[in-house]
């Protein structure tokens, strides 16, 4: 039991950071798009 808790921990540890970088990036540009669309609304209020 010990083992497969070892082996589950192992790999959760290396499959986070692998698959976060992808993750980050994508909230980031959503982020950006959404930053965008606020700035040009505001634009169009002026």
């Amino acid at each position: 039991m010990k083992q497969i808790a070892a082996l589950i921990a192992v790999a959760f540890a290396l499959a986070v950071p692998l698959g976060g970088c992808n993750t980050f990036r994508g909230a980031g540009q959503d982020i950006q798009k959404s930053g965008e669309k606020v700035e040009d609304a505001a634009k169009k209020r002026q």
